[in-house]
C-alpha cells in the first residue's frame, strides 16, 4: 500500500492545524482605520462645499457687474458715437448718373446726345445657337460654333475686324471683354442673333456720347473720351452749361455689407432731369454746303488741309465752320489711327485740332483792306490818294517786290486793293508813324485772341513795339500782311469790323440753354462790340473791296445779281526763316455778302500748300469755293438780289399740264 495520508481538514503538508481567516471577517484594526476615515470625511464636506459656493457667486457677481458697467458704456457713454457709427453704415452718399445735355444747331437738329450702351463680354468655350426645326425637339438643338465662325457673324455688326476679334478669343476661354459703350442699335442687332456665349449687359450708367452728324460737325462740337470726359469742342468749353446740376443724395440701406437701399426713402425727384438744350448758331444746311465745297477744291488742289468758316459780321454769330480733313468724334480713335498710316503718327495727332481757332498763318493780301482802313482813320489817305507802283520798293536793306514782280504804275487806293499791290502798300503805310501803326495794331488785337467761345485758341503773334519801331521792315511787311500771325477765326473777325460799321464783334458758335418751349435760360457773358473804325471809312473800303471782285483778282467770286465784296490772298509760308518754297504756301479769299443790305455775313475759305498743273493763288483757289458757299447762303438764308435782272433762270417753267 502507499504511504499516502490522508488529510483532514484544515491540516497541511506536517498535518499541524492552522486557522484561515474567512472573506468576511475583518481585523479590529481595518474596520478601526476606515471608521476614522470616514468620520474625517464627514467632517470635511461642509467646509469644501462652501468654499465652492462662495467662488461661483464671486464669479457671477464679477461677471454681472462686468456686464453691467459695459452695458452702461455702451448705452450711456458711447451712446451718441455708436449712434453716428452706426448712421455711417447705413447711409450711403450717391450722386446718380444722369446724361448730358443734348445739342443742338440753331433749327434743332440734334448733334450731341446721350444714349444706353451696352457692354460685351465673349466666352468662347460656351459658343454656340439654338437651332429649331423639322425632327428635332421643341427646345431645340444646341449646336456649338468656332470661334472664327462667331467672329465672322459679330464682326461687321461690331465694325471691328475678324482677326482682331479671333485673336480676343485666343486669349482666354472665358470672359472676353468685347467694348464698352457699344451703341444701343449694335447691341439689339447682337442680341436678336441669339447666339450663346455673348454676355450683353446695360448697367445703370452705361451711357454713351452719340453724335448723329457723324464728321459733319466735328470741327467745334467736340468729342467726349472713354470716360465720358470733354477732351476738345464745345463739349470742352461748355461743359457747365451741358452736365445737369444733380446734388449727392443720402440714402439709407439695409443690414449687413451687402444692404439694399430702402425704397421708402427715395425722395421723388431723385432722378429728375430736364429738358434743356444747348442750342449753336450753327446752321446744319450751311455746313454740309460748306464742307462739300471745301472738300471738293481741296481734293482737286491736292491740298495739305483746308478751313471755311461763314459768320454772321452784325452778331458775330458763327453760321458754318469746317476744317478738313477731319474725324468721327464717334470713332475718333480709330480715325487717328488710320490717318497716322496715311501722314505719320506726329501728324495724325492735328486731326484732332480745330485749325480755325489753333492754327496761326500769315493772312497775307487778306489783311490789306485793315491796313486801308487804318490809313483812312489817321488821314493820312483818302479813297482818292494816288501811289505809283514800279513793282519794287527798296526799305533798309530789303526790296519788296509785287508778286507778279511787275509795275503797275499810278494807281488810286482802290486799284492799289484790285492789284493787290504790295508796293503800293508800303508807300501807303509809310505816311504812318511806326509808333502810331503798332498802336492801331495792339487797338484791333493783333497778338491777342478773338475770344470765341471754343477751347484751346492761340493767341495771335506780332512783333515787339521795340522791334516793330526799330526797324523799318516790319512795317512795311505788315502793310501787306507779312511778318505777323493769327488764326482763321480772327482774321474774320477783323474782315467783320468792315462790314459791320466799324464794330469788332466776338466770334461765338453758342446761342444759348434753351427749355422746350423756346425760353433761354441762361445769361450772355459775351463783351459788347468795340467801334474801331467809322463807318464811313469802312463803306469805303467795303466799295473798294467790291472792286476786287468786279474788276479784281476776286472775279471768280461773282454771282449775277449779288453785290459781293471781297480780297485775295496767296501767303508764302515761312521755312527756316525765309519764304524761298513756292509750293509752301496758303491760298485764301474772304467775302463779304451783300455789300447793300443791312445784314451782312463774311465768307473765308483757306486752302494749305495746294498742288496742281497751274500756279496756286486766292484767285483761282480758294475764291470759287467762297462763290459756292455763299451761293448756299443765298438760298438758305434767302438774300434777295441787287440786281435780279442779271440773274438768269436755270430752271424751265413749271409745266401746265396734268400727270397722269
Amino acid at each position: 500500500m502507499s504511504n499516502i495520508r490522508r488529510h483532514k481538514p484544515g491540516q497541511v503538508g506536517n498535518n499541524r492545524q492552522q486557522k484561515v481567516p474567512s472573506a468576511r471577517t475583518e481585523s479590529r484594526s481595518d474596520r478601526d482605520l476606515a471608521t476614522g476615515a470616514v468620520r474625517q470625511s464627514r467632517s470635511l464636506l461642509p467646509l469644501n462645499i462652501g468654499f465652492r459656493l462662495v467662488y461661483i457667486w464671486l464669479v457671477l457677481g464679477l461677471g454681472s457687474l462686468g456686464l453691467l458697467s459695459r452695458l452702461v458704456w455702451l448705452q450711456v457713454v458711447q451712446a451718441n458715437n455708436l449712434q453716428q457709427v452706426a448712421q455711417r453704415q447705413q447711409t450711403i452718399s450717391q450722386r446718380p448718373f444722369v446724361p448730358r445735355r443734348t445739342i443742338v444747331d440753331r433749327s434743332n437738329n440734334q448733334l450731341a446726345i446721350d444714349r444706353p450702351s451696352y457692354t460685351i463680354y465673349a466666352h468662347p468655350s460656351r459658343f454656340g445657337e439654338v437651332k429649331f426645326g423639322k425632327g428635332l425637339p421643341r427646345t431645340g438643338l444646341k449646336v456649338k460654333i468656332a470661334p472664327v465662325d462667331m467672329a465672322e457673324r459679330i464682326a461687321p455688326i461690331l465694325g471691328m475686324k475678324v482677326e482682331m476679334l479671333v485673336t480676343k478669343f485666343q486669349k482666354r476661354k472665358t470672359g472676353v471683354p468685347i467694348g464698352n459703350g457699344i451703341a444701343e442699335e449694335v447691341g439689339n442687332r447682337l442680341k436678336a442673333l441669339k447666339l450663346e456665349g455673348l454676355d450683353i449687359t446695360q448697367g445703370e450708367a452705361d451711357h454713351t456720347r452719340f453724335y448723329p452728324q457723324n464728321d459733319l460737325v466735328a470741327e467745334f462740337l467736340g468729342y467726349l473720351d472713354w470716360e465720358h470726359k470733354a477732351r476738345s469742342g464745345v463739349e470742352l468749353s461748355q461743359s457747365l452749361l451741358l452736365e445737369r446740376k444733380v446734388a449727392q443724395y443720402q440714402l439709407t440701406k439695409s443690414g449687413g455689407n451687402k444692404g439694399s437701399i430702402l425704397p421708402d426713402r427715395v425722395t421723388p425727384d431723385f432722378l429728375h432731369t430736364d429738358d434743356l438744350k444747348l442750342r449753336l448758331t450753327v446752321d446744319l444746311r450751311l455746313q454740309r454746303a460748306t464742307k462739300e465745297a471745301l472738300t471738293k477744291k481741296m481734293n482737286e488742289w491736292n491740298a495739305r488741309r483746308g478751313t471755311a468758316i461763314v459768320m454772321d459780321a452784325d452778331t458775330g454769330a458763327i453760321r458754318a465752320l469746317v476744317v478738313a480733313p477731319t474725324y468721327n468724334p464717334n470713332q475718333y480713335a480709330s480715325d487717328v489711327e488710320d490717318y497716322s498710316k496715311v501722314v505719320g503718327r506726329e501728324r495724325a495727332s492735328t486731326l484732332l485740332q480745330n485749325a480755325a481757332v489753333s492754327d496761326l498763318y500769315e493772312p497775307g493780301s487778306t489783311f490789306k483792306p485793315i491796313a486801308v482802313a487804318i490809313a483812312l482813320e489817321n488821314r493820312v489817305i483818302d479813297r482818292h490818294t494816288k501811289l505809283f507802283d514800279s513793282g519794287r520798293i527798296v526799305v533798309g536793306q530789303y526790296t519788296i517786290r509785287n508778286s507778279d514782280k511787275k509795275g503797275n504804275g499810278e494807281l488810286d487806293i482802290s486799284q492799289i486793293l484790285q492789284h493787290s499791290s504790295n508796293v503800293g502798300m508800303v508807300k501807303m503805310m509809310q505816311r504812318l508813324k511806326p509808333d502810331l501803326y503798332y498802336d492801331w495794331l495792339q487797338r484791333i488785337g493783333l497778338g491777342q485772341k478773338s475770344g470765341i467761345d471754343l477751347p484751346l485758341e492761340a493767341r495771335g503773334e506780332v512783333r515787339s513795339r521795340r522791334e516793330f519801331v526799330a526797324s523799318p521792315i516790319y512795317p512795311a511787311n505788315t502793310a501787306f500782311g507779312q511778318g505777323f500771325s493769327l488764326t482763321p477765326i480772327q482774321m474774320v473777325t477783323l474782315i467783320g469790323s468792315i462790314a459791320n460799321g466799324g464794330k469788332l464783334v466776338t466770334p461765338h458758335v453758342v446761342e444759348g440753354l434753351f427749355d422746350r418751349d423756346g425760353v433761354r435760360m441762361d445769361r450772355s457773358n459775351r463783351p459788347e462790340p468795340n467801334q474801331i473804325f467809322s463807318p464811313a471809312n469802312t463803306q469805303a473800303v467795303l466799295e473798294m473791296m467790291e472792286d476786287v471782285v468786279k474788276k479784281g483778282s476776286g472775279e471768280k467770286a461773282q454771282i449775277p445779281g449779288y453785290r459781293i465784296a471781297g480780297k485775295t490772298g496767296t501767303s508764302q509760308k515761312a521755312v527756316s526763316g525765309g519764304y524761298k518754297q513756292d509750293d509752301k504756301k496758303i491760298t485764301s479769299f474772304v467775302g463779304i455778302l451783300p455789300v447793300d443790305g443791312q445784314h451782312r455775313y463774311v465768307v473765308f475759305a483757306a486752302i494749305d500748300e495746294p498742288k496742281g498743273k497751274e500756279k496756286a493763288f486766292g484767285s483761282n483757289v480758294a475764291a470759287p469755293i467762297v462763290k459756292s458757299i455763299m451761293e448756299s447762303l443765298i438760298s438758305i438764308e434767302g438774300i434777295p438780289p441787287s440786281n435780279p435782272s442779271q440773274i438768269k433762270p436755270t430752271t424751265a417753267p413749271p409745266s401746265t399740264t396734268v400727270p397722269d
